[in-house]
């Protein structure tokens, strides 16, 4: 039998760049704090190489330096397919309005912090992304163990790599109280639609394990956001809209999950390319996170949110109809309404079977 060897701890990798040294210096001795290596670069050029050489878990970036400046780092990083996911924070003294952290969204950041900041405050968000690296690492671990368990007994890893999937489903339903079987709901409408256009039993595998898994990156999100019995402000909404950002992090080094990312990290795109985190337009969006959007909005305004009372099933179904060639792929709105009111007639009481394909 072969023999397995976990990976040795990893101490998670913080990159910083500003052309000014006190800068680099003054956050250096912030971040010390963090059982975190922190790696200081004093140009875009510096930090692309950087990059190239370490795994880092958050990028700390000044936006004006000479020569390359933050926006246009940013964009290269996004460009990369090894560091388009890396979390990025801005801060700058100077472009601290609206117009420059707008810019600076829109260039890839997940937070821009105008100084003089809180020293406290950009700890916490770094704080946020050493905790998401190391649950990364943890399920990369948990992914090569399971490779290596299929090799010895497919069938039987099969089963407990799935229940391990569906473990975690209920974990983020637990955080999430008013959301209580949410999951399998979704799960089984959209594997009854995938079902329905003839999608082959290998893929639905995937979708099956995809929409387990949807919201997974909201471990990532604060408590006082994810769980607010109000409107979320434009600030939250730009933190909530980034779990399907982390749920990539978390889940892409995982080889039997990459097939099912399509469904936590694209099922918030629009038709009509007004979603994200791509703005994806038409049948850019997988097929199987256009089926899925549709099966989770409708489940979601049909049930109870701290926020806001459930809508009648009448009222959604006019809404998704509404939002055919808009929100929802048109091709797919009235066969989706079909199998959604067949699913009020036999209320889902627990998860539907994994689709019988040998693992792999």
């Amino acid at each position: 039998m072969k023999s397995y060897q976990s990976a040795a701890p990893v101490r998670p990798k913080i990159l910083t760049v500003d052309d000014r040294p006190e800068n680099l210096y003054t956050l250096g001795r912030l971040l010390a704090e963090l059982e975190a290596d922190v790696f200081s670069a004093a140009s875009g050029d510096d930090a692309l190489g950087l990059t190239l050489e370490h795994d880092f878990c958050v990028a700390i970036l000044d936006v004006q330096m000479p020569g390359m400046d933050g926006y246009e780092l940013a964009e290269l990083l996004r460009g990369n397919p090894s560091t388009a996911a890396l979390p990025i924070i801005f801060v700058s003294a100077i472009y601290s309005d609206e117009y420059h952290h707008r810019k600076g969204y829109d260039s890839g950041a997940v937070d821009f912090m105008s100084k003089p900041f809180i020293p406290e405050i950009l700890l916490s968000k770094v704080r946020v992304f050493i905790k998401l690296y190391e649950q990364r690492l943890q399920l990369e671990t948990w992914g090569q163990w399971l490779e290596y368990l299929v090799a010895e007994r497919t069938e039987e890893l099969s089963q407990s790599y799935d229940a391990t999937l569906i473990g975690w489903a209920k974990a983020l339903e637990l955080r999430e109280r008013e959301t209580a079987g949410h999951s399998q709901r979704v799960v089984d409408l959209t594997l009854r639609m995938a079902e329905a256009l003839g999608i082959s039993l290998e893929e639905r595998i995937h979708i099956y394990r995809g929409a387990l898994l949807h919201d997974i990156g909201k471990m990532g999100i604060p408590d006082a956001i994810l769980l607010k019995p109000a409107t979320l402000t434009g600030e939250e909404w730009l933190i909530m809209r980034q779990h399907p950002i982390y749920a990539y992090e978390l889940l892409r080094h995982i080889h039997f999950l990459t097939p099912a990312l399509t469904i936590p990290y694209s099922h918030h795109e629009r038709w009509d390319g007004s979603g994200y985190p791509c703005g994806l337009i038409g049948e850019q969006i997988p097929l199987a996170a256009r089926i899925f959007a549709l099966a989770d909005v409708w489940d979601a305004l049909i049930s109870h949110r701290p926020y806001r009372e459930a809508m009648p099933p009448d009222t959604v179904i006019e809404y998704i109809r509404q939002q055919s060639g808009i929100q929802f792929d048109p091709n797919l709105v009235e066969l989706f309404i079909q199998f959604a009111q067949q699913q009020l007639k036999r209320p889902v009481e627990s998860l539907p079977p994994l689709p019988k394909l040998a693992a792999g």
